[in-house]
């Protein structure tokens, strides 16, 4: 099958397994916030797709919950039905995580024995899959992060696996755009966009990064700490910013450090997307490129705002799962801009 003729079940399932992911993304945050992720203790990718089904099998999974440090040192006293609260997010999460597996391998293996896609593209596909497997067993290296003596998970190990889900939703959205587009002609390319591009490519790095921040704000809980704004605390620069040692544990390891870096880097976006916005409007667009550049204004501007009264607010659930999906939603604007100024340009 030619590459530039992919039939549309193709780019449905692709599209499907963005959303699917999207889901995933705000799935952990619940997860995250609910501090569900540590009521299974153990990894079992097969048998553990089966819930309890009986009171002797919520039995023994709360019995094994209970030897846990979290259990002993944060949540001792919690009665069967408090830990089933906890444990349904997290199984909902680790199932939702299998089944975007079925759905991508299965039909991928159809696609490409019915040659309804190119080896390249079959390559392309199967090293994200391999990057969804590299994702779950990072999930549970996480996990273990927080069944050990001191019961949190660690920031690090949070944010690499937010990372990674990021960047696999990111290739697959933009292989999907690619066979969209794949049939239309492409338009004579226009460098005077060329600019306009580079920006948005590192408006897209830059949103990245931000997401990247979150995660360690919300490995260290820093959402809880300086519920002001615009200042921390009724500072510009709060004075905790570097009082552990060495230095770079900062980065980190200091919710102050952590939050006021989350903080700077929706500044800069605050202050950079509008600039593109404006740029973009003096050239002559692409009526998508345009309507692209539209939707990433808005939903930058939805996502400050999102934050903004989460900290306010001090982490409510349904404000901190809007912003963690505002995250995935600013993420996938800036990639559709990226999209189509490179088609604009080529």
């Amino acid at each position: 099958m030619p590459s530039s003729a992919p039939p549309r079940a193709v780019i449905a399932w692709l599209f499907a397994c963005c959303a699917l992911v999207f889901a995933m993304v705000v799935v952990g945050g619940v997860t995250r916030l609910t501090h569900s992720g540590l009521s299974i203790v153990e990894w079992q990718p097969i048998v553990g797709t089966i819930p309890p089904l009986s009171q002797e099998d919520w039995d023994a999974l709360f019995h094994k919950y209970q030897q846990t440090p979290e259990y002993q040192q944060v949540n001792r006293g919690m009665s069967l039905d408090e830990f089933k609260g906890i444990f349904w997010w997290e199984y909902f999460h680790r199932l939702l995580g299998r089944a975007i597996g079925v759905v991508f391998l299965v039909p991928l293996v159809y696609f490409a024995i019915k040659r309804c896609i190119d080896r390249p593209l079959a390559y392309k596909l199967g090293a994200i899959f391999v990057l969804g497997g590299l994702q779950g067993v990072l999930g549970w290296y996480m996990v273990q992060s927080g069944l050990v003596e001191d019961p949190r998970v660690s920031p690090l190990r949070l944010t690499a696996h937010l990372g990674l889900a990021f960047l696999i939703y990111g290739a697959l959205f933009w292989i999907a755009l690619d066979l969209m587009r794949a049939k239309e002609p492409r338009p004579p390319g226009d460098p005077r966009l060329q600019g306009l591009k580079r920006f948005v490519y590192a408006l897209t790095a830059l949103v990245f990064l931000m997401v990247l921040s979150g995660g360690l704000v919300a490995g260290l809980r820093a959402g809880f700490a300086y519920n002001t704004f615009p200042l921390m605390n009724g500072r510009l620069v709060p004075p905790e910013l570097f009082m552990l040692e060495p230095w770079h544990a900062n980065f980190y390891s200091n919710m102050a450090t952590v939050q006021f870096n989350h903080r700077l880097i929706a500044w800069l976006l605050a202050f950079l997307v509008p600039v593109f916005w404006f740029r973009a409007q003096r050239l002559s667009l692409p009526p998508r490129a345009r309507l692209s550049a539209h939707a990433l204004l808005g939903m930058v501007a939805l996502q400050i705002a999102l934050g903004i009264a989460t900290l306010l607010l001090v982490v409510p659930l349904p404000l901190a799962a809007a912003h963690q999906a505002g995250a995935a939603g600013v993420f996938t604007c800036a990639l559709w801009v990226a999209h189509e100024l490179r088609r604009a340009c080529a």
